[in-house]
């Protein structure tokens, strides 16, 4: 590539403001300026320097610093319309039906716009992992684009500078030291040293450095973050983050929700109260018991090697737990948690087949309402067929019943009933309270008898692999925040000319005012000539010249 050729004769890579070898200033606009820019040494940053081809507007797009704040931003307005409304992982239903009617009926008209906009969903959606993925790639191109010339300028600086560098520092002096001839820069390395300053010397200049590391508290953080957010983006691969709900009824066997190959049977579910009553506003709220403990009894089971997906009939026991709030199952990795419960669901109802006059009995059927059979033969000439079941009624729309859920809260049949006295059968539909004749007046009904209840248990199903490196990514972090804090980059040249006068300049990336305290502890030690702040100076001359205005 083209370079540029300073007076010292060093070659600098075209973008340099300051020769890599002497400081002496490259460009006009350097050259006019009275302090040097010492943010990266001078040294030429890529996306200062090229914009020609595609490569290098894309390059120079992610390395903006306008640009990766406003990536920031989008992120942050992102995310927080994602707490607005509690994500679907938070929500006690699994089927897209049913969650779409829980934001509809407990948030409204802006629950369902929430829900089918994908914010219900938010941190799992394809283009909030594109701006976050935007996002890193900010941050990567950001800290090559500065952080390495910085790390090749840093590494590679010279203990001698041309005294226009020198002079165009903030903190500079110039003058007869009051010490012995020939000992100012052994004083001055002796103090610098005591002060855990690293010294270098070359010839009549010497170079004092302390907390170079400070200036990669930026670029650590940019680390951090890079691998934060890649733990975030990978609870999008299979096997790296899990996190699922489920239903489980006492005697209930099923496959655990991405488990796979693991099944659970809900061995009995117990709820314990308090003895004392619920208060007013708790019964407003209703709330009928304090719970002390509920918990659900479970034996965990595992497929054997070499059983078909779904297999149930040579499952190995892996073990026994006792899952409460607080107190997960724990097994490979995964973790089981105990999050709500449901008491007396329906399990079964229990019909006769009557006579509407005489009352008589053909006999008795029982519905359970997990999986109902279509057909219950009562005797030769007697027989029940379910046209259709409906476990969650929620009315009829244009003549046809309908069923709001797959959960039995409420629900409801079309019963075909063969007799001796009707062979052709006859059709009535029964629901809780209801029982409707649809083909006419019927000469039998099914009675209701009773139900069986059971009690069921929401259990949460998480895996993390995540986490080792969230937590890894926020240490760094923080490490980053903490080194760019506390810690300045300081830097003292020294220089003996040959007439017998000292030559010094210092610059800190930061704390001017701990810079001068060390100035003034080594100015008096090595006898140094008083230094001049040429801000504060500056802005003295500024302000009389203000008052000779005046």
């Amino acid at each position: 590539m083209e370079k540029i050729t300073c007076e010292c004769g060093h070659e600098n890579p075209v973008g340099t403001k300051l020769c890599g070898k002497c400081g002496r200033p490259l460009t006009e606009e350097e050259k006019q300026k009275k302090l040097v820019d010492m943010r990266y040494d001078g040294i030429a940053i890529r996306s200062k320097t090229y914009n020609k081809s595609i490569i290098d507007k894309i390059w120079n797009f992610f390395s903006s610093v306008k640009v990766g704040i406003t990536l920031i931003i989008l992120n942050l307005v992102a995310a927080s319309i994602g707490t607005i409304l509690p994500q679907e992982f938070y929500v006690s239903v699994s089927s897209a039906p049913e969650k779409a009617k829980y934001y509809e009926d407990t948030y409204g008209t802006f629950g369902t716009l929430y829900y089918n906009l994908g914010l219900s969903d938010l941190y799992s959606s394809w283009w909030f992992q594109i701006l976050v993925g935007m996002l890193g790639v900010s941050i990567i191109v950001a800290s090559i684009d500065r952080g390495l010339p910085l790390h090749k300028s840093l590494k590679n600086q010279r203990v001698k500078r041309h005294s226009s560098f020198m002079k165009r520092q903030r903190l500079v002096a110039e003058g007869v030291p009051t010490a012995e001839q020939g000992k100012t820069l052994d004083l001055v390395e002796k103090k610098m040293k005591d002060m855990k300053y690293k010294v270098r010397r070359e010839g009549n200049a010497l170079l004092a450095e302390k907390n170079r590391f400070a200036r990669y508290g930026p670029y650590i953080n940019h680390l951090g973050l890079i691998i934060f957010l890649g733990a975030v983006m990978l609870r999008l691969l299979p096997g790296f983050y899990i996190d699922e709900s489920t239903w489980l009824r006492e005697g209930e066997l099923r496959a655990v929700p991405g488990m796979e190959g693991y099944f659970i049977h809900n061995d009995k579910f117990i709820l314990e109260t308090y003895d004392n009553e619920p208060t007013e506003e708790q019964l407003k709220q209703g709330v009928n018991v304090m719970a002390k403990n509920y918990q659900t009894n479970v034996t965990l089971y595992k497929q054997q090697e070499g059983d078909l997906p779904g297999q149930t009939d040579n499952l190995k026991v892996v073990d026994k737990y006792e899952i409460k709030v607080n107190s997960p199952l724990k097994h490979d990795g995964y973790a089981i948690y105990q999050m709500d419960y449901g008491l007396n669901e329906l399990k079964t109802m229990k019909f006769a087949l009557t006579n509407k006059t005489s009352g008589d009995s053909l006999g008795e059927i029982t519905i359970d309402l997990s999986s109902p059979e279509t057909e219950y033969i009562l005797n030769n000439d007697t027989r029940v067929e379910i046209v259709s079941y409906l476990p969650d009624f929620s009315g009829f729309e244009e003549g046809v019943p309908q069923t709001a859920s797959p959960t039995p809260n409420n629900p409801a049949f079309i019963f075909r009933m063969y007799t001796p006295e009707k062979p052709e059968g006859e059709t009535s539909f029964v629901a809780i309270q209801q029982t409707l004749e649809p083909l006419g007046e019927n000469t039998y009904k099914m009675s209701f008898q009773g139900v069986e209840t059971r009690n069921m248990s929401g259990l949460t199903i998480r895996k993390d692999k995540t986490i080792p490196f969230l937590f890894i990514g926020g240490m760094i972090f923080m490490l980053g925040v903490a080194i760019g804090s506390y810690w300045a980059h300081r830097r003292l040249w020294v220089e003996e000319l040959p007439d017998g006068t000292v030559r010094l300049a210092a610059h800190t990336n930061k704390n001017w005012f701990g810079m001068k305290k060390e100035m003034d502890a080594v100015t008096a030690f090595a006898h140094l000539p008083a230094y001049i702040d040429q801000v504060e100076a500056e802005k003295e001359e500024s302000k009389k010249e203000g008052d000779n205005t005046l």
